[in-house]
């Protein structure tokens, strides 16, 4: 049993730690040799290879030299935090991934500082080497001092480093002499990560992630801390409150082999396994001894910093594109979602038909919205709002370290979109062409301002953030200035209205679309709203005239991502969410009602 690693990688967004898995994968032959595996064999759900980026923390297992090295693959977006939170309590060591040109960023320091808390012994690997500009030497310094900085024990800073390409599928001890695969990355692993430790006594595994069958329910995923478990046996399912204990039976046991999982009789401790048949789990109970359970700390997650209201689709379109459309369908997919994630929180809305969902930011949120949505579920999302919290007396925001990169023409402009956001600048660098601008922002401020951003830079501003903190309210932020053009009536957008409108503002709609009284159609001008007739079709007459039958030109529409949407709305808008449709609309549809109320 003591040929046995845990690792978990750990990196910045875009870094390639699920490019460094495929490569291990690889060596591990767990291919036949005619077999085709592709790329990001880890991302294996439609959104993560729609976006590009790792979402849920998955496992796998590669034998190399009689060793078996179990690795999780972990997301890298600070929005997904969670998810490195809780499994990098089942490894033993962390693989910590570098890119050799942009050295470390702010989601770097996020998960270094988690794992280096926890003890955990870090490899440094300086990936992206073959990169023009790179700067392998420079970085290890880098990593070195935000080690230092992070508080890093003197047997943590001894860390070993190993440079190389995930793409082209070499690592190397040096970074200027190649080699042919990736073995010293593995050689290193072994020699350096230690093997989990092997604790006598009565069993005892937390609960650290869990997955779903349609075949045998939920599947608790933890590592065995202490003494065994075997297959059929009586065990006590320790609550995360410390008070509840329910007597329950294991039915099956697995281990993880390859890409897949395998059924064992027995699972040592050190050992990452899978079990099936206990009921009503959450991530962070603890499976113990039957007779005497004694329950390990739960996992301490960091707290949600956006809410997000959830209601029914109630528009004039409701039900046409979507199979679940009422408030209990919303519901039950919701405590579904609760049940995988620690992150999210929800609880009841101000009707008895929404409800307000907690996370980690717009990301976090869309990326459940997405999955909804393409599980055809129709619904309607407000506005994000962040949390504000009481310390001390004092009204308290989130506040985030900003990080933009952009070329140095360009930084006066993105330096004065983020200050009037009330964002400060703390740190200016120059790396060859481009620089680098750190801000301290209110999370408030974030919201929206990529769209910003990339508009101002000609899209070459590349943006990363990660929380800090709590910090005193820093005052109101100006949003969006421009109003919005409203539908007056439902029907068909026509060409002829839009193009008699065009000089009103930009529209989000395409001629022949179906809109609805009350629906967004596009951005004023003008700060205030106005509403407007689209449906408002030609004429036809007998007569021919010269003027007025001229060819028709129309600006092509803007088309908003979920993210986008949701960044741009106001307080008294939705966004309506369909399998097929993203629409804004006023969340009260009738002028009169709207007249109303601004009274």
């Amino acid at each position: 049993m003591q040929n046995l690693r845990n690792i978990a990688i750990i990196a910045h967004v875009d870094h390639g730690k699920t490019t460094v898995v495929d490569k291990m994968i690889l060596q591990g032959n767990l291919f036949r040799d005619n077999e085709k595996s592709g790329e990001l064999i880890m991302d294996n759900n439609d959104l993560e290879r729609e976006r590009g980026i790792t979402i849920l923390s998955k496992n796998v297992s590669v034998v190399y030299r009689d060793y078996k090295i179990n690795i999780i693959d972990t997301p890298g977006h600070s929005d997904f935090g969670g998810e490195v939170e809780r499994v990098l309590n089942m490894c033993d060591g962390v693989l910590l991934l570098v890119d050799a040109f942009e050295g470390t960023m702010p989601q770097t320091r996020f998960v270094l500082q988690k794992a280096l808390a926890l003890g955990k012994k870090p490899i440094v690997v300086i990936n992206k080497v073959d990169k023009p500009n790179c700067r392998p030497e420079e970085v290890h310094e880098q990593v070195f001092d935000l080690m230092f900085t992070l508080g890093a024990t003197e047997e943590q800073l001894d860390f070993v480093t190993i440079y190389g390409s995930a793409k082209q599928g070499w690592m190397s001890h040096v970074w200027k002499e190649r080699t042919t695969d990736i073995t010293p990355l593995l050689d290193a692993i072994i020699d350096n990560i230690p093997a989990p430790q092997v604790v006598e006594g009565t069993p005892q595994m937390l609960i650290t992630s869990l997955e779903y069958s349609p075949y045998v329910g939920r599947i608790a995923i933890g590592k065995v801390t202490r003494g065994t478990l075997t297959s059929g046996m009586p065990v006590t399912l320790a609550k995360r409150d410390g008070v509840t204990m329910v007597k329950t039976r294991i039915k099956d046991l697995m281990v993880f082999e390859g890409l897949g999982k395998t059924k064992v009789g027995k699972v040592e401790c050190g050992e990452i396994c899978a079990l099936v048949g206990i009921e009503g789990f959450e991530i962070g109970d603890t499976i113990c001894d039957y007779e005497n359970p004694e329950p390990l700390e739960p996992i301490a997650i960091d707290e949600p910093t956006m809410s997000m209201l959830f209601t029914i689709n109630d528009s004039p379109f409701f039900g046409k594109d979507g199979k679940f459309v009422t408030s209990r369908h919303i519901k039950e997919r919701l405590d579904r979602e609760l049940e995988k994630t620690l992150a999210r929180r929800v609880v009841p809305g101000p009707s008895s038909d929404s409800f307000v969902v907690y996370g980690r930011g717009v990301l976090h949120l869309s990326v459940l919205i997405e999955t909804m949505r393409r599980e055809g579920y129709e619904l309607q999302v407000g506005q994000p709002r962040v949390i504000i919290k009481e310390i001390d007396g004092k009204k308290c925001e989130p506040v985030e370290e900003l990080t933009i990169d952009l070329p140095e023409e360009v930084a006066g402009k993105a330096i004065e979109l983020t200050t009037k956001r009330k964002g400060t600048l703390t740190d200016m660098q120059t790396i060859h062409d481009r620089q680098r601008l750190t801000f301290d922002i209110p999370s408030r401020g974030i919201i929206g301002l990529r769209s910003n951003l990339l508009t101002a830079t000609a899209g070459e501003a590349v943006m990363s953030h990660r929380l800090k903190g709590f910090e005193p309210y820093k005052g109101d932020i100006e949003m969006r200035t421009n109003g919005s053009l409203i539908a007056m009536e439902t029907g068909t957008a026509y060409a002829y209205a839009i193009n008699k409108l065009q000089d009103r503002g930009t529209f989000f709609v395409s001629p022949q679309e179906e809109i609805y009284c009350g629906q967004v159609v596009g951005e004023s001008t003008r700060s205030e709203d106005i509403v407007i007739n689209l449906t408002k079709s030609k004429k036809l007459t007998n007569m021919r005239a010269s003027g007025s039958d001229d060819k028709v030109s129309i600006a092509p529409p803007v088309i908003f991502s979920l993210e986008e949407a949701l960044e741009y709305i106001k307080e008294d808008e939705y966004v309506e969410v369909t399998p097929k449709h993203i629409r804004l609309r006023k969340i009260l549809l009738s002028e009169i009602d709207r007249k109303r109320q601004a009274k």
